[in-house]
């Protein structure tokens, strides 16, 4: 077998609070928090002085992670534009599957999030609709009709 699971999505942030905050919004749990550092990671990374704060996000079912991630050192690196369209190539969005779509969008208003398109519906199976987050970060939220 060449994977047993995914373990986690790592997100790097800039800012650690607005993001957990958002997570949390979503449903998510914090799991853990913990300040990272040492020459095991600065080769994990390939570089030097690594210093980062991390979250460990998890949904309620304990199944799926989101690992969010501050650089304190080095700093993180911007990329451009900072604020990607969807085409951008990448990994462009984590899903989660909601039970309530439009309560769900109106709770992570209030943490900055704006709908990237419009919530829409795939025949009578989902509603649908990509979010825009803290940096930038796209979630997908799929509420299931049938």
């Amino acid at each position: 077998m060449a994977i047993q699971r995914m373990d986690h999505v790592s997100i790097v942030v800039g800012d650690l609070e607005a993001a957990m905050a958002f997570f949390v919004e979503l449903g998510m749990e914090l799991e853990d928090r913990a300040p990272v550092e040492g020459r095991w990671v600065d080769r994990v990374n390939g570089l030097d002085d690594v210093r980062v704060d991390i979250a460990m996000m998890r949904t309620p079912d304990g199944h799926g992670k989101v690992e969010l991630t501050r650089f304190r050192s080095p700093a993180a690196v911007s990329t451009e534009p900072s604020v990607a369209p969807p085409n951008t190539l990448g990994i462009r969005s984590i899903m989660f599957a909601v039970d309530d779509i439009d309560d769900v969008v109106t709770r992570l208003r209030t943490h900055g999030a704006e709908l990237v398109g419009e919530v829409e519906r795939y025949e009578d199976i989902y509603r649908l609709c990509y979010v825009r987050g803290p940096q930038g970060i796209i979630v997908a939220l799929a509420e299931q009709l049938s």
